[in-house]
């Protein structure tokens, strides 16, 4: 994906730098297990002005999850990021053995996808191209 400018314009949008979902008051060491565990990211140091927030982020290939602390905290049920995949099915395997749901999806052209959530309901979609 190449960025690209119209005609006129005077800034250029670019990849998205990171996504930031919501978690409770002491959810890191259930991100760690998730974001780092079971999806195999590594951690990012957060700047000492924001560590101090709570929170973590991680980092796995161009993805970058920046998970922050909410009060009072509720889930994102409709809103989610939507993250691409290679090993789809084997990623879908992995979170059904860890006791995540996997509901799949056969509604969005080009692309095989599922839904689960994080540890605390947030949603997630995870998808891959076909063809």
């Amino acid at each position: 994906m190449h960025p690209t400018r119209d005609r006129g314009s005077a800034f250029t949008l670019l990849p998205i730098h990171h996504v930031q979902l919501a978690i409770p008051r002491d959810g890191e060491d259930a991100c760690r297990r998730f974001w780092a565990g079971l999806l195999g990211m590594h951690e990012l140091d957060k700047p000492a002005p924001l560590a101090a927030r709570g929170g973590c982020w991680f980092r796995g290939g161009d993805l970058e999850v920046h998970l922050g602390v909410e009060e009072p905290f509720a889930p994102a049920r409709k809103a989610h990021p939507g993250l691409l995949v290679d090993g789809l099915r084997q990623l879908a395997q992995r979170l059904e053995q860890a006791g995540y749901p996997v509901a799949w999806d056969d509604e969005f052209p080009g692309h095989d996808r599922f839904y689960s959530v994080d540890p605390f309901g947030n949603r997630l979609e995870f998808l891959q191209p076909y063809g």
